[in-house]
């Protein structure tokens, strides 16, 4: 969709609205655009361009000037580290090109992982802002048209530069850092459950209530690069046979999402020691809230114990986002001491001032 330049508008913001795909742009085969997949095949589908969904939403001409072009049309399960890459330096672009911020739409399966990897390597002051739909266009009270709409708003207010990636479902406005999905369906599924949203869209305004820390981007991945990171969680009778699997698979990284504040059973805890020595291994807690601990318990493939071993501590990132800060170090060289200086920088718990120096 062309920028609109009609005079009445001159003096609005631009923001350029970058489509992924996903739930906000799904419709029944054939209802707009051309189907990616099979037209006999049921459900809604990825098919509704972003101009498409700008154009639906008429009073986003009272916010601002919207530019608006598909990168892809698929649903976000099958995005890929490329794909975001490819987002992020499309958005650095247009955020170069007078847009005040960007918002992408994607899906929300993986709308954690990849606001988290974006705000790991956004280097700009101007808003990122990541939204999408839990209701397709074609069901009653459709969320994504408001989604988008505070989005756009998120992204032509000022207090929203210099905080990096924000995440902005249901009228709620998130950091990336801590936002996670925790309802399969609900529109109101996205949460941060340790610090609670930063701001809310209020009236037609972005209001921000609090500041978390922003740790300095991340160096860029080398061009090409695409680590192995695996990502295992320990259950009930584990007797790290998966663990074995993946030592032998070649894995770059692994991420251990272990039990309540950073366990697992003693066969894993005996094939983590060995496996350490060889590439990095990161403990994180599979709760889905609060982080690792590091001396309370001693037993052996207790926290203590694993860390000893050489573990590398999450702290307070799931075992998703930490799979996601591996990738983004590996994929741009860091050896063993920047891993685990950047971990103890960006896993601590959010009022940590310590920093590391990129």
């Amino acid at each position: 969709m062309d920028l609109d330049t009609d005079l009445e508008m001159a003096h609005l913001p631009v923001v350029s609205v970058l489509g992924l795909g996903g739930t906000i742009a799904m419709a029944s085969s054939g209802a707009s655009g051309e189907a990616s997949q099979d037209s006999s095949t049921p459900g809604v589908q990825p098919v509704l361009e972003a101009g498409a969904l700008v154009a639906a939403l008429p009073r986003l001409r009272e916010v601002a000037r919207v530019r608006a072009r598909s990168l892809r049309v698929v649903p976000s399960a099958s995005l890929g580290f490329a794909d975001v890459l490819g987002c992020l330096e499309a958005a650095r672009v247009e955020a170069a090109d007078t847009a005040a911020g960007v918002v992408v739409t994607q899906g929300t399966d993986t709308l954690e992982e990849c606001a988290y990897l974006l705000d790991l390597l956004w280097d700009r002051d101007e808003p990122l802002v990541i939204t999408g739909a839990m209701r397709h266009p074609e069901q009653p009270g459709a969320d994504g048209p408001a989604n988008l709409l505070a989005a756009v708003t998120v992204a032509v207010a000022r207090s929203a530069r210099g905080r990096g990636v924000l995440v902005v479902m249901d009228d709620d406005v998130h950091s990336a850092r801590h936002v996670t999905k925790r309802h399969s369906s609900s529109t109101g599924a996205f949460v941060s459950v340790d610090t609670g949203p930063v701001g809310r869209v209020h009236e037609g305004t972005a209001v921000f209530l609090s500041a978390l820390p922003r740790q300095a981007p991340l160096p860029q991945p080398v061009p090409g690069a695409d680590p192995r990171v695996a990502l295992l969680e320990a259950t009930l009778g584990d007797d790290g046979e998966l663990l074995r699997l993946v030592a032998q698979g070649g894995f770059d990284g692994v991420v251990v999402a272990a039990f309540g504040v950073g366990h697992v059973a003693t066969a894993t805890a005996e094939l983590i020691g060995d496996l350490t020595g060889r590439v990095p291994v990161i403990l994180a807690s599979r709760t889905g809230a609060g982080g690792t601990s590091r001396s309370t318990y001693g037993f052996i493939g207790s926290e203590r114990d694993l860390l000893a071993r050489g573990m590398i501590s999450a702290g307070f990132l799931d075992p998703r986002k930490a799979r996601i800060l591996l990738w983004a170090l590996l994929a741009a060289g860091a050896d063993d001491a920047r891993i685990r200086a950047t971990f103890a920088a960006h896993g601590g718990h959010p009022d940590l001032r310590d920093r590391v120096d990129h």
